[in-house]
Protein backbone atom coordinates (compact mmCIF):
# COMPACT_ATOMS: atom_id res chain seq x y z
CA UNK A 1 0.00 0.00 0.00
CA UNK A 2 1.40 3.38 -1.03
CA UNK A 3 2.00 5.91 1.74
CA UNK A 4 -0.06 9.03 1.29
CA UNK A 5 1.74 12.32 0.72
CA UNK A 6 1.67 15.25 3.17
CA UNK A 7 -0.60 17.07 0.69
CA UNK A 8 -3.14 14.23 0.81
CA UNK A 9 -2.75 13.96 4.58
CA UNK A 10 -3.67 17.60 5.22
CA UNK A 11 -6.57 17.55 2.76
CA UNK A 12 -8.09 14.35 4.17
CA UNK A 13 -7.55 15.44 7.78
CA UNK A 14 -9.15 18.80 7.00
CA UNK A 15 -12.29 17.08 5.77
CA UNK A 16 -12.37 14.87 8.86
CA UNK A 17 -11.73 17.77 11.28
CA UNK A 18 -13.60 20.73 9.80
CA UNK A 19 -15.95 19.12 7.28
CA UNK A 20 -15.85 19.58 3.52
CA UNK A 21 -12.85 20.36 1.36
CA UNK A 22 -10.34 23.09 2.23
CA UNK A 23 -10.54 26.22 0.08
CA UNK A 24 -6.79 26.11 -0.51
CA UNK A 25 -3.75 23.94 0.06
CA UNK A 26 -0.34 25.61 0.25
CA UNK A 27 3.20 24.32 0.51
CA UNK A 28 6.51 25.94 1.33
CA UNK A 29 9.77 24.01 0.95
CA UNK A 30 12.72 23.41 3.19
CA UNK A 31 16.14 24.05 1.79
CA UNK A 32 19.67 22.82 1.62
CA UNK A 33 22.38 25.44 1.43
CA UNK A 34 24.98 24.30 -1.08
CA UNK A 35 27.56 26.90 -0.02
CA UNK A 36 27.61 30.26 1.74
CA UNK A 37 27.17 29.46 5.43
CA UNK A 38 26.65 32.19 8.05
CA UNK A 39 27.20 34.80 5.33
CA UNK A 40 23.54 35.83 5.17
CA UNK A 41 23.46 37.88 8.38
CA UNK A 42 26.72 39.46 7.23
CA UNK A 43 24.83 40.81 4.19
CA UNK A 44 26.83 38.52 1.90
CA UNK A 45 26.09 35.80 -0.63
CA UNK A 46 24.45 32.40 -0.26
CA UNK A 47 23.65 29.59 -2.68
CA UNK A 48 20.70 27.54 -1.37
CA UNK A 49 18.30 25.21 -3.14
CA UNK A 50 14.64 24.65 -2.27
CA UNK A 51 14.11 20.92 -1.82
CA UNK A 52 11.28 18.47 -2.39
CA UNK A 53 10.43 18.34 1.31
CA UNK A 54 7.91 20.87 2.54
CA UNK A 55 5.42 22.12 5.09
CA UNK A 56 1.83 21.88 3.88
CA UNK A 57 -1.29 23.67 5.13
CA UNK A 58 -4.87 22.96 4.00
CA UNK A 59 -7.09 25.84 5.06
CA UNK A 60 -10.43 27.60 4.89
CA UNK A 61 -10.85 31.29 5.78
CA UNK A 62 -12.92 32.47 8.72
CA UNK A 63 -14.87 35.71 9.03
CA UNK A 64 -13.42 36.45 12.49
CA UNK A 65 -9.89 36.81 13.88
CA UNK A 66 -9.52 33.27 15.22
CA UNK A 67 -6.93 30.82 13.88
CA UNK A 68 -7.52 27.12 14.53
CA UNK A 69 -4.69 24.92 13.36
CA UNK A 70 -4.01 21.26 13.93
CA UNK A 71 -0.55 19.77 13.39
CA UNK A 72 -0.65 16.17 12.17
CA UNK A 73 3.02 15.65 13.03
CA UNK A 74 2.66 16.82 16.63
CA UNK A 75 -0.95 15.57 17.04
CA UNK A 76 -1.72 18.93 18.59
CA UNK A 77 -4.42 21.54 17.94
CA UNK A 78 -3.78 25.20 18.72
CA UNK A 79 -6.16 28.14 18.72
CA UNK A 80 -5.20 31.79 18.96
CA UNK A 81 -6.83 35.15 18.34
CA UNK A 82 -5.20 37.70 16.08
CA UNK A 83 -6.62 40.39 18.39
CA UNK A 84 -4.74 39.15 21.47
CA UNK A 85 -1.52 37.54 20.23
CA UNK A 86 0.76 36.39 23.02
CA UNK A 87 3.97 34.40 22.94
CA UNK A 88 3.78 30.89 24.28
CA UNK A 89 6.30 28.12 24.73
CA UNK A 90 8.73 27.61 21.88
CA UNK A 91 6.67 25.13 19.83
CA UNK A 92 5.67 24.84 16.17
CA UNK A 93 2.70 27.19 16.47
CA UNK A 94 4.95 30.12 17.42
CA UNK A 95 6.19 30.24 13.81
CA UNK A 96 2.61 30.77 12.61
CA UNK A 97 1.84 33.26 15.40
CA UNK A 98 5.11 35.07 14.75
CA UNK A 99 4.28 35.53 11.08
CA UNK A 100 0.82 36.84 12.00
CA UNK A 101 2.41 39.34 14.41
CA UNK A 102 4.99 40.48 11.84
CA UNK A 103 2.35 40.88 9.12
CA UNK A 104 0.21 43.05 11.39
CA UNK A 105 3.28 45.04 12.48
CA UNK A 106 3.79 45.80 8.79
CA UNK A 107 0.23 47.05 8.33
CA UNK A 108 -1.54 43.99 6.97
CA UNK A 109 -5.16 43.47 8.01
CA UNK A 110 -5.59 39.81 8.83
CA UNK A 111 -8.50 37.41 9.07
CA UNK A 112 -8.45 34.02 10.74
CA UNK A 113 -8.59 30.56 9.23
CA UNK A 114 -9.05 26.91 10.07
CA UNK A 115 -6.16 24.75 8.93
CA UNK A 116 -4.32 21.44 9.03
CA UNK A 117 -0.51 21.44 8.96
CA UNK A 118 1.91 18.64 8.14
CA UNK A 119 5.43 18.36 6.82
CA UNK A 120 8.15 15.94 5.78
CA UNK A 121 11.21 18.08 6.56
CA UNK A 122 13.35 16.49 9.29
CA UNK A 123 13.07 18.73 12.37
CA UNK A 124 16.32 20.25 13.66
CA UNK A 125 18.38 18.86 10.79
CA UNK A 126 19.43 22.25 9.41
CA UNK A 127 17.01 22.01 6.46
CA UNK A 128 14.95 24.99 7.61
CA UNK A 129 11.67 23.46 8.65
CA UNK A 130 11.03 26.69 10.59
CA UNK A 131 11.25 28.97 7.54
CA UNK A 132 9.03 26.56 5.60
CA UNK A 133 6.41 26.79 8.35
CA UNK A 134 6.70 30.58 8.36
CA UNK A 135 6.26 30.91 4.59
CA UNK A 136 3.42 28.39 4.48
CA UNK A 137 1.75 30.40 7.24
CA UNK A 138 2.34 33.68 5.41
CA UNK A 139 0.79 32.26 2.23
CA UNK A 140 -2.19 30.98 4.24
CA UNK A 141 -2.73 34.48 5.66
CA UNK A 142 -2.32 35.99 2.18
CA UNK A 143 -5.18 33.84 0.91
CA UNK A 144 -7.48 34.13 3.93
CA UNK A 145 -6.95 37.90 4.19
CA UNK A 146 -6.92 38.55 0.44
CA UNK A 147 -3.67 40.48 0.07
CA UNK A 148 -1.22 40.21 -2.83
CA UNK A 149 1.64 37.73 -2.49
CA UNK A 150 5.06 39.37 -2.80
CA UNK A 151 7.64 36.59 -2.30
CA UNK A 152 10.59 38.79 -1.31
CA UNK A 153 8.48 40.96 0.99
CA UNK A 154 7.00 37.88 2.66
CA UNK A 155 10.51 36.47 3.14
CA UNK A 156 11.49 39.67 4.98
CA UNK A 157 8.37 39.50 7.15
CA UNK A 158 9.03 35.85 7.98
CA UNK A 159 12.61 36.73 8.94
CA UNK A 160 11.26 39.44 11.24
CA UNK A 161 9.05 36.82 12.88
CA UNK A 162 12.05 34.52 13.36
CA UNK A 163 14.24 37.29 14.79
CA UNK A 164 11.79 39.17 17.00
CA UNK A 165 9.09 36.65 17.89
CA UNK A 166 10.91 33.31 17.95
CA UNK A 167 14.20 34.88 19.09
CA UNK A 168 16.72 33.49 16.59
CA UNK A 169 19.02 36.09 15.02
CA UNK A 170 18.97 34.38 11.63
CA UNK A 171 19.68 36.04 8.31
CA UNK A 172 17.34 36.21 5.33
CA UNK A 173 18.54 33.12 3.42
CA UNK A 174 16.13 30.47 4.72
CA UNK A 175 13.04 32.59 4.18
CA UNK A 176 14.21 33.84 0.77
CA UNK A 177 14.79 30.40 -0.72
CA UNK A 178 11.56 29.01 0.77
CA UNK A 179 9.68 31.92 -0.82
CA UNK A 180 11.57 32.31 -4.11
CA UNK A 181 13.00 28.89 -5.08
CA UNK A 182 12.95 27.85 -8.74
CA UNK A 183 12.58 24.25 -9.87
CA UNK A 184 15.80 22.74 -11.25
CA UNK A 185 18.03 25.50 -9.90
CA UNK A 186 19.86 26.70 -6.87
CA UNK A 187 19.58 30.44 -6.22
CA UNK A 188 22.48 32.82 -5.70
CA UNK A 189 21.10 35.38 -3.27
CA UNK A 190 22.65 38.73 -2.48
CA UNK A 191 21.52 39.09 1.12
CA UNK A 192 21.86 42.88 1.05
CA UNK A 193 19.94 43.76 -2.12
CA UNK A 194 17.92 40.50 -2.22
CA UNK A 195 18.81 40.23 -5.91
CA UNK A 196 18.80 36.63 -7.11
CA UNK A 197 20.44 34.72 -9.95
CA UNK A 198 19.71 31.18 -11.09
CA UNK A 199 22.46 28.59 -10.65
CA UNK A 200 21.56 25.44 -12.63
CA UNK A 201 22.63 22.10 -11.21
CA UNK A 202 25.62 20.58 -13.06
CA UNK A 203 24.40 18.00 -15.58
CA UNK A 204 24.66 14.38 -14.52
CA UNK A 205 24.91 15.25 -10.82
CA UNK A 206 22.68 15.25 -7.77
CA UNK A 207 22.90 16.95 -4.40
CA UNK A 208 22.53 14.46 -1.57
CA UNK A 209 21.56 15.40 1.99
CA UNK A 210 23.38 13.36 4.63
CA UNK A 211 21.55 13.50 7.96
CA UNK A 212 24.00 12.64 10.76
CA UNK A 213 21.20 11.77 13.16
CA UNK A 214 22.44 14.43 15.58
CA UNK A 215 20.47 17.56 16.42
CA UNK A 216 21.05 21.08 17.64
CA UNK A 217 18.84 23.87 18.93
CA UNK A 218 19.62 27.24 17.37
CA UNK A 219 18.01 29.33 20.11
CA UNK A 220 20.27 27.77 22.72
CA UNK A 221 23.36 27.35 20.54
CA UNK A 222 26.31 29.59 19.74
CA UNK A 223 24.50 31.03 16.69
CA UNK A 224 23.78 34.42 18.27
CA UNK A 225 27.32 34.51 19.67
CA UNK A 226 28.79 34.04 16.17
CA UNK A 227 26.65 36.86 14.87
CA UNK A 228 27.90 39.20 17.60
CA UNK A 229 31.52 38.23 16.82
CA UNK A 230 30.98 39.07 13.16
CA UNK A 231 29.51 42.45 14.09
CA UNK A 232 32.58 43.13 16.25
CA UNK A 233 34.84 42.35 13.28
CA UNK A 234 32.84 44.61 10.97
CA UNK A 235 33.17 47.49 13.45
CA UNK A 236 36.93 46.93 13.57
CA UNK A 237 37.05 47.45 9.79
CA UNK A 238 34.62 50.39 10.07
CA UNK A 239 32.14 48.86 7.61
CA UNK A 240 28.42 48.03 7.91
CA UNK A 241 28.99 44.29 7.47
CA UNK A 242 31.81 41.84 6.71
CA UNK A 243 30.47 41.61 3.17
CA UNK A 244 32.21 44.97 2.62
CA UNK A 245 35.70 43.67 3.50
CA UNK A 246 37.74 42.43 0.54
CA UNK A 247 40.20 39.56 1.11
CA UNK A 248 43.21 41.89 0.69
CA UNK A 249 41.75 44.30 3.27
CA UNK A 250 41.32 41.46 5.73
CA UNK A 251 44.91 40.30 5.26
CA UNK A 252 46.16 43.85 5.80
CA UNK A 253 44.18 44.33 9.02
CA UNK A 254 44.10 40.81 10.43
CA UNK A 255 46.96 41.34 12.89
CA UNK A 256 45.04 44.13 14.64
CA UNK A 257 42.10 41.88 15.43
CA UNK A 258 41.55 39.67 18.44
CA UNK A 259 42.66 36.19 17.20
CA UNK A 260 39.21 34.64 17.73
CA UNK A 261 37.45 37.53 15.96
CA UNK A 262 39.97 37.23 13.12
CA UNK A 263 39.09 33.54 12.64
CA UNK A 264 35.38 34.34 12.46
CA UNK A 265 35.97 37.14 9.95
CA UNK A 266 38.29 34.99 7.83
CA UNK A 267 35.55 32.43 7.34
CA UNK A 268 32.91 34.97 6.31
CA UNK A 269 35.15 36.86 3.88
CA UNK A 270 36.53 33.73 2.23
CA UNK A 271 33.09 32.07 2.16
CA UNK A 272 31.61 34.98 0.21
CA UNK A 273 34.34 34.52 -2.41
CA UNK A 274 33.74 30.77 -2.57
CA UNK A 275 30.00 31.26 -2.97
CA UNK A 276 30.37 33.59 -5.94
CA UNK A 277 32.87 31.20 -7.52
CA UNK A 278 30.57 28.22 -6.95
CA UNK A 279 27.62 29.96 -8.63
CA UNK A 280 29.84 30.68 -11.64
CA UNK A 281 31.15 27.11 -11.68
CA UNK A 282 27.58 25.75 -11.70
CA UNK A 283 26.67 28.12 -14.52
CA UNK A 284 29.66 26.71 -16.43
CA UNK A 285 28.52 23.13 -15.64
CA UNK A 286 31.76 22.54 -13.72
CA UNK A 287 31.00 19.92 -11.06
CA UNK A 288 34.67 19.39 -10.15
CA UNK A 289 35.24 23.02 -9.21
CA UNK A 290 31.90 23.25 -7.41
CA UNK A 291 32.81 20.21 -5.30
CA UNK A 292 36.28 21.55 -4.53
CA UNK A 293 34.77 24.81 -3.23
CA UNK A 294 32.36 22.81 -1.04
CA UNK A 295 35.32 20.94 0.49
CA UNK A 296 37.08 24.24 1.24
CA UNK A 297 33.90 25.62 2.79
CA UNK A 298 33.72 22.74 5.26
CA UNK A 299 37.34 23.23 6.33
CA UNK A 300 36.63 26.91 7.00
CA UNK A 301 33.44 26.18 8.96
CA UNK A 302 35.27 23.55 11.00
CA UNK A 303 38.50 25.43 11.71
CA UNK A 304 37.73 29.17 11.55
CA UNK A 305 34.03 29.47 12.38
CA UNK A 306 34.02 26.39 14.63
CA UNK A 307 30.41 25.38 14.06
CA UNK A 308 30.96 21.81 12.88
CA UNK A 309 30.78 18.73 15.11
CA UNK A 310 32.46 15.34 15.35
CA UNK A 311 29.51 13.68 13.61
CA UNK A 312 29.49 16.24 10.79
CA UNK A 313 33.25 15.93 10.29
CA UNK A 314 33.01 12.14 10.09
CA UNK A 315 30.10 12.31 7.64
CA UNK A 316 31.85 14.81 5.38
CA UNK A 317 35.10 12.84 5.37
CA UNK A 318 33.30 9.58 4.60
CA UNK A 319 31.43 11.24 1.71
CA UNK A 320 34.54 12.92 0.30
CA UNK A 321 36.40 9.61 0.15
CA UNK A 322 33.66 7.85 -1.78
CA UNK A 323 34.02 7.38 -5.52
CA UNK A 324 31.57 9.55 -7.42
CA UNK A 325 31.59 12.39 -4.85
CA UNK A 326 32.79 15.75 -6.16
CA UNK A 327 32.72 17.45 -2.75
CA UNK A 328 30.89 17.65 0.58
CA UNK A 329 30.37 20.04 3.48
CA UNK A 330 28.24 20.58 6.55
CA UNK A 331 25.14 22.62 5.83
CA UNK A 332 22.91 24.75 8.03
CA UNK A 333 23.71 26.52 11.27
CA UNK A 334 26.02 23.77 12.48
CA UNK A 335 26.60 21.87 15.74
CA UNK A 336 24.76 18.86 14.28
CA UNK A 337 22.22 18.16 11.59
CA UNK A 338 23.14 17.54 7.98
CA UNK A 339 25.93 17.59 5.44
CA UNK A 340 25.44 17.95 1.68
CA UNK A 341 27.39 16.23 -1.07
CA UNK A 342 27.59 16.75 -4.83
CA UNK A 343 27.51 13.29 -6.38
CA UNK A 344 27.64 11.85 -9.87
CA UNK A 345 24.09 10.65 -10.56
CA UNK A 346 25.24 7.29 -11.90
CA UNK A 347 26.99 6.61 -8.55
CA UNK A 348 24.06 7.51 -6.30
CA UNK A 349 23.10 4.00 -5.21
CA UNK A 350 26.63 2.93 -4.34
CA UNK A 351 27.32 6.29 -2.70
CA UNK A 352 24.23 6.22 -0.50
CA UNK A 353 24.74 2.63 0.62
CA UNK A 354 28.49 2.94 1.15
CA UNK A 355 28.35 6.22 3.07
CA UNK A 356 25.51 4.97 5.28
CA UNK A 357 27.33 1.77 6.18
CA UNK A 358 30.71 3.43 6.85
CA UNK A 359 29.23 6.28 8.89
CA UNK A 360 27.19 3.87 11.03
CA UNK A 361 30.26 1.67 11.58
CA UNK A 362 32.34 4.66 12.72
CA UNK A 363 29.74 6.41 14.89
CA UNK A 364 27.15 3.81 15.87
CA UNK A 365 24.46 6.14 14.50
CA UNK A 366 22.21 5.18 11.59
CA UNK A 367 22.10 8.15 9.19
CA UNK A 368 19.31 9.14 6.84
CA UNK A 369 20.24 9.96 3.26
CA UNK A 370 18.05 11.96 0.90
CA UNK A 371 18.63 12.53 -2.80
CA UNK A 372 16.84 15.82 -3.34
CA UNK A 373 15.36 17.72 -6.26
CA UNK A 374 15.34 21.50 -6.63
CA UNK A 375 11.75 22.70 -6.24
CA UNK A 376 9.76 25.93 -6.48
CA UNK A 377 9.26 28.21 -3.51
CA UNK A 378 5.98 28.72 -1.63
CA UNK A 379 2.94 28.10 -3.80
CA UNK A 380 -0.75 27.24 -3.84
CA UNK A 381 -1.42 23.61 -4.82
CA UNK A 382 -4.64 22.41 -6.49
CA UNK A 383 -6.93 20.55 -4.08
CA UNK A 384 -7.39 16.82 -4.57
CA UNK A 385 -9.14 15.75 -1.37
CA UNK A 386 -11.13 12.57 -1.74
Amino acid sequence: MMAISPKEQVQIKFRDTFGGKPDWTVRAPGRVNLIGEHTDYNEGFVLPMAIDRSVWIALRPRVDSEVNILSIDFTQKETFSLDTLQKGQNTWVEYIKGVAWALMENGYQLKGWDGILAGNIPIGAGLSSSAAAELAGALAFSLSSNFEWDAKKMAQIAQEAENKWVGVSSGIMDQMISACGVQGNALLIDCRSLDTKLAPLPSGTSFVILDTGTRRELVGSAYNERRAQCETAAKAFNVPALRDVAPWQFRAGEAQLNPLIAKRARHIISENERTLQAAQAMKENNAIKTGHLMDESHESLRDDFEVSSDALDVMVEVAQQHEGCFGARMTGGGFGGCAVALVESSALQNFSGGVSLTYQTLTGIEPKIYVCRAENGAEVIPNEAR
